[in-house]
Order: structure tokens, then C-alpha cells, then sequence
């Protein structure tokens, strides 16, 4: 019987080698591949000692690890995820949401728990979506290329080169500086920190919309420096799709699929001038939608859990109760005035009066018994 962490690491080479004949490229070629895992922090052990004494073992040529990228846990609303208790969302619950797998793979990389434990929160989830995603990121692309939709150039790039000034040179520096800093911490594999820088990028890119007023008067009244602007903002959403794919995919081919272009190469260095003048551009589309701040509430009590549901129900119930009681008040002191000839005080009415049977319980008894068993029903 072989141990499973064995089994399991070896694995991994046995199952390149049913998809393709050429695993070797991979797997014995140590000179030309790095080997770069991600897991857990409790599957360690298993990656740095059980998988490489395997390999050395058989006295052959392997590629070994060459980085682990490990991971804190993350946690569910300051409380921890259980697929058994029905406690946190998981893959199926995130797809029956309707929100869009890059919005999921935003936050949940925004969040990695890389240097210590991090917490999955619902309003923080809509947050970054509304605020991070939308007004940042897609208010930038979806400005830029509805803007060369327009009338003014008709969806095609325009010759941006006729102008120049010191304070696009100091822009460029600004993207460059930022793109540097990208590719060092995805060298490190540092994701949640290349991840910011991307969303960096976007920032400078709406700060060059503001600072030069990018609108039908810039066109008319400069038009080579409207064009300037237009050529450099089109370039860097060009880069910035780049930036973003291994993050968010889907959202980069739609970008790419506006711009009429293909992926681009992250460069060491950004020239823009990826997307060239009289280069013709596809129609703009929102890139990401607002999420209703309600949903909060309806998020955290269907994937709460058993204890979530059990503390619904006792609210409802308690409610219901301070409801009922507050209708016998008012019914008790409607029936004081007839009761006052009949000799019976408001407190024998409040307390159930002649008019109470044997055995009979009053409305707070009965609403209170209801409480209990939702509880009994609920544990």
C-alpha cells in the first residue's frame, strides 16, 4: 500500500503524461522549467520532503519545486467555512449567485491569505465590486472607448504622435514605474500585490481623464492634444488587459475584444504605441455591474448556515411575540371600558380575566411556545 501524499504528488507527473506524450519537456528538464506549486500551509511537508526524496530516490533526471507558494485560511464572516454545517459559499453557491467568476476571482485574490488569515465579508465582496471594480477599472475603459465611439472619431484611433508636452512624458514614467513594480512581485509570486499595482495602473489612468478634462470641448478647441490624450489612454487599457488576465480572464478578453486587438506581451518597458493611428476600434460595453447593497443581507443568512437560519427564525418569533402582546394591550384596555360595569378591573382583563377557559393560554404563551419549538425544530 502506497502512502497517499506519495501517490498523490506523484501524480502530478502521471497525469501530464496522459495528456501528452512530450511530459518529459516538462517534468526531466530541470535546466529549462521552474517548478512553481501553490497550496495550503498544511500540505507543506508533503511538497518540500515526501515529493522531492521520491524524486531523488529513483537516481533519475527530474524537474523538483523550485517555489511553494503557500497560504493562511481564510475565513467566513469573522467565523469559519463548513460545507457541512452549510456555513460560507462555495463553487456551486458562487455560480448561483449570477455574479460573474471575475468579480469572485477579484476579490477572492484581492484577499489571499498569503502573509496571515483573511475574511471573506459580504459587504466587503459588494464593496470591491462596486467601488474597486466598477468606478475604478471599468469607469476608465468604458469612458476611453465610448469616447472614440463618439461622433468625434468615429471608433477610429487618431494620430496621437502631432503632440507632446512634459506632462505626458511624467505619465508614462508613472505607468512604467507601476509596471516594474508588477513584474517584480509577480516574479515573487506575490498575487494579491501585483494584483493592487494592476488596480494602481487603472488609478493613474482615470487621473489622466481628470487632469485633462478629456471631453467634446478638449476635442474641438485642441484637437492634437485631445488625440494625445485619447492615443495614450487607449494604449494603457491595452496594457492593462495584459495586466489583469491572469486575474480576471474573461473581463481581458472583453477589453481586448473592444480595443480589436490582441493580448499583448507585458513588456520591462511601455512605449505606447501598441494600438497605432487610424487602427479601427470595436463598440464599448460595461465591463462590470452594480450589486445591490441589499443583497448583503439575503448573502449572509442563505449561506450562513444552520445557526444563522436557527437565529432568523428566533427573531421572527420574538418579533411575532412583542407583536401579539402589544395587540392584547390594546384589546385589553378596549375591553376595561365594557368590563368597568361589569365589575371586572383592567388588570383581571390584561391577565385573561373571567373570559380566560382552564387550560387556555394566552396570545405572549402561545407565541412563546411557537419560539421554542422552531428552536427544537431548528437544532
Amino acid at each position: 500500500m502506497l502512502y497517499v501524499w506519495f501517490d498523490a504528488c506523484i501524480g502530478y507527473v502521471s497525469i501530464t503524461a496522459t495528456y501528452t506524450e512530450e511530459w518529459e519537456k516538462w517534468w526531466r528538464n530541470p535546466e529549462q522549467v521552474k517548478l512553481y506549486q501553490f497550496m495550503g500551509k498544511d500540505n507543506v511537508p508533503f511538497h518540500t520532503v515526501i515529493f522531492p526524496g521520491s524524486q531523488l530516490g529513483t537516481g533519475d533526471k527530474w524537474t523538483m519545486p523550485n517555489h511553494i507558494s503557500t497560504t493562511e485560511y481564510l475565513n467566513y464572516e469573522h467565523g469559519k467555512f463548513s460545507k457541512s454545517r452549510g456555513v460560507g459559499v462555495f463553487g456551486t453557491n458562487a455560480k448561483e449567485t449570477g455574479i460573474p467568476s471575475d468579480v469572485w476571482r477579484y476579490y477572492l485574490l484581492s484577499h489571499r491569505p498569503e502573509t496571515g488569515d483573511s475574511e471573506f465579508e459580504w459587504d466587503g465582496f459588494i464593496a470591491s465590486n462596486n467601488n474597486e471594480l466598477l468606478k475604478n477599472f471599468g469607469n476608465f475603459v468604458n469612458r476611453v472607448i465610448k469616447f472614440v465611439n463618439s461622433k468625434i472619431y468615429d471608433s477610429v484611433v487618431p494620430d496621437y504622435t502631432k503632440h507632446t508636452e512634459p506632462y505626458f512624458d511624467e505619465h508614462k514614467k508613472e505607468v512604467n514605474a507601476a509596471l516594474a513594480q508588477y513584474n517584480e512581485e509577480l516574479h515573487a509570486v506575490k498575487l494579491k500585490a501585483a494584483l493592487q499595482t494592476a488596480m494602481k495602473v487603472s488609478s493613474i489612468g482615470n487621473k489622466l481623464l481628470q487632469d485633462n478634462k478629456i471631453d467634446n470641448k478638449l476635442a474641438t478647441e485642441q484637437p492634437d492634444k485631445c488625440a494625445a490624450v485619447v492615443g495614450l489612454a487607449l494604449n494603457q487599457i491595452h496594457l492593462l488587459a495584459s495586466l489583469i488576465e491572469p486575474y480576471m480572464p474573461a473581463t481581458s478578453a472583453l477589453i481586448l475584444e473592444q480595443l480589436n486587438m490582441p493580448l499583448l506581451i507585458i513588456p520591462d518597458l511601455w512605449e505606447a504605441d501598441s494600438i497605432k493611428p487610424n487602427h479601427k476600434i470595436g463598440q464599448a460595453a460595461h465591463l462590470f455591474s452594480v450589486i445591490k447593497p441589499e443583497k448583503e443581507k439575503e448573502w449572509r443568512e442563505l449561506f450562513g448556515g444552520e445557526e444563522a437560519r436557527k437565529a432568523k427564525a428566533e427573531k421572527e418569533a420574538k418579533a411575532a411575540a412583542k407583536k401579539a402582546e402589544k395587540e392584547r394591550k390594546k384589546a385589553a384596555k378596549a375591553a376595561a371600558k365594557d368590563g368597568g360595569a361589569k365589575g371586572e378591573s383592567v388588570e383581571a382583563i390584561e391577565k385573561g380575566g373571567k373570559e380566560t377557559l382552564p387550560g387556555e393560554k394566552t396570545a405572549v404563551e402561545e407565541v412563546s411556545e411557537r419560539v421554542k419549538q422552531v428552536v427544537l425544530q431548528s437544532s
